[in-house]
């Protein structure tokens, strides 16, 4: 068996760093509204708006960001990256599985893309290419994409 030389999954939060640090907040906050409801507010609002209408909408905003920080998490551990000695492992679903092996030898070209915000996350996407025009392989949102590119090509 090879050693493996990299296994990672995507990441949540360099994909997204601001709409997680936004669902994590409206998390908080939802269960602040729903623990306190109206008796955080100033007394003249307070007086003014129900507390049991403030507490529901603290549980409906819980459990909206509770949801999308799941769904954005289940869609990032479903998706796996392996690099060993010599193929590329691409492992990707959830309850019906799609796998991707590529032969180092077979890789042609790494292509690293990176915003600004990813640089500054140290993520970014991946595309392999072998024989075709067309990546045979295209990854986004993988930590440390400079430590892809540079296995790759040290072992092709």
């Amino acid at each position: 068996m090879s050693e493996i030389r990299y296994d990672a999954h995507p990441s949540m939060f360099r994909m997204r760093p601001f709409a997680t640090l936004l669902a994590i907040l409206l998390l908080l906050g939802g269960i602040l509204l729903a623990l306190l409801g109206n008796s955080f507010l100033p007394a003249a609002i307070a007086a003014q708006v129900d507390g049991k209408a403030l507490q529901m909408i603290g549980v409906a905003l819980f459990a909206i960001a509770t949801l999308q920080l799941l769904v954005w998490w289940i869609s990032t551990r479903s998706d796996q990256l392996v690099i060993t000695d010599d193929e590329l492992l691409w492992n990707h679903g959830l309850l019906s599985k799609q796998y991707t092996e590529i032969n180092m030898a077979s890789v042609r070209t790494v292509r690293v893309s990176q915003s600004l915000l990813q640089r500054i996350m140290n993520a970014g996407d991946i595309r392999i290419f072998t024989a075709g025009d067309e990546p045979e392989l295209m990854v986004r949102g993988l930590p440390d994409p400079d430590r892809i590119r540079e296995l790759v090509k040290v072992q092709s």
